[in-house]
């Protein structure tokens, strides 16, 4: 089973008992996380897709990291004018554990999904 989510503008695929690095979040390092904005959701045959997320759906993780890629030269030149600059830039990410992706609420969720279908 595996689940898309939206964090920081970008979306990435997450399963669970492995590690993603997602754009920076302010938390501190073993700290929990949850995940609401479930883009789909695919387990074995079955998936699900949000319009534009899944309801009801999860996924929570713990911050394992907070670090810095690695470098990454820019380099900008213009021809026979003597123009020349060099850059490097460190983009921070964090690591996160993905602990378990949720597709229900509880019990209180199914109950109001059976009363919208009765109606």
């Amino acid at each position: 089973m595996f689940a898309i989510i939206e964090t920081g503008g970008k979306q990435y695929q997450v399963t669970e008992g492995r590690y993603v690095d997602i754009e920076k979040l302010e938390d501190d390092v073993d700290s929990k996380v949850v995940f609401k904005n479930v883009v789909m959701l695919v387990n074995g045959k079955k998936s699900k897709v949000g319009q534009p997320y899944v309801a009801n759906a999860s996924v929570e993780g713990v911050v394992t990291k907070q670090d810095k890629d690695k470098k990454v030269i820019v380099y900008k030149q213009r021809a026979k004018k003597g123009y020349r600059k060099k850059q490097g830039h460190r983009q921070c990410f964090t690591r996160v554990m993905i602990n378990k992706i949720r597709t229900t609420a509880g019990k209180k969720a199914a109950a109001e999904s059976a009363e919208t279908t009765e109606e």
